[in-house]
């Protein structure tokens, strides 16, 4: 098997588990924010940085969400089992990106990645997550390209893969759609606000010695979980999720 076939194997173990790899950097930050004290202790300052560090999260999730929000059917999906794109998209955030939403699966890690206060925690996070996404990628390029062919190689020769080119910019083929965006992307969501949720908790029984729930990021929490199981209830039983065609 020649390098090239080792590096599409991998890539498709990871795709088939994609969902739950990125959780392996989960005890990774638990331990650095149990054991690692940041500069700025004072509560204020602490709730100040947790907050930009969940903005640059959200930020992942927004460019996700405009990718799914103007997403064709049978496209940018989450499926695990095979790959799947029944056409390819070439506008809106794929004109000027060709893995916009890994882009901002990147931008979600590196954003929880910050909060420890650890210079060494979001390089660690960046070089994993380069070497996972990279696989992945290439998977999925040598899907498309056997299914489109010169389509996908003069898309792909004009497009960067990873950081994006916003001269290129055209704007989405289909009107964005609200409804595909909570259905898809509600959790992505809920898992940040968890993540943060729990290291706060660690760092605060760090820090004091004592187990404690932050006023802030427990409603938090409760709020996106209620909101999460309420759109997997409209998902499962009702039509209120659902956009005709897509």
């Amino acid at each position: 098997m020649t390098l090239a076939d080792h590096a599409l194997a991998a890539g498709r173990t990871l795709f088939r588990w994609r969902s739950y790899v990125p959780l392996l950097f989960l005890p990774a930050f638990v331990l650095t924010i149990a054991l690692d004290r940041p500069p700025f202790t004072a509560p204020a300052a602490l709730l100040a940085w947790q907050i930009g560090c969940v903005l640059v999260a959200l930020a992942g999730i927004a460019v996700r969400a405009h990718v799914v929000g103007h997403a064709a059917a049978g496209t940018s999906g989450r499926n695990q089992a095979e790959q799947k794109a029944q056409s390819l998209t070439t506008t809106g955030c794929y004109s000027v990106v060709r893995h916009p939403l890994y882009l901002g699966n990147a931008l979600v890690l590196f954003g929880l990645s910050l909060l420890p206060v650890a210079w060494y925690l979001p390089v660690i996070v960046v070089l994993g997550a380069a070497l996972y996404y990279e696989r992945i990628m290439l998977v999925e390029e040598d899907f498309l390209a056997g299914k489109y062919g010169e389509a996908f190689r003069r898309w792909a020769q004009a497009t960067p893969a990873i950081v994006p080119a916003l001269r290129g910019w055209t704007p989405p083929a289909l009107p964005f759609a609200w409804r595909i965006v909570v259905r898809a992307e509600i959790y992505g969501v809920f898992q940040i606000v968890a993540v943060v949720f729990v290291l706060d908790v660690v760092q605060r029984w760090s820090l004091t010695g004592e187990a404690s729930l932050s006023p802030v990021w427990t409603p938090a929490a409760l709020a996106t979980a209620a909101v999460w199981v309420l759109a997997r209830y409209a998902r499962k039983y009702t039509r209120l999720l659902t956009v005709p065609g897509r």
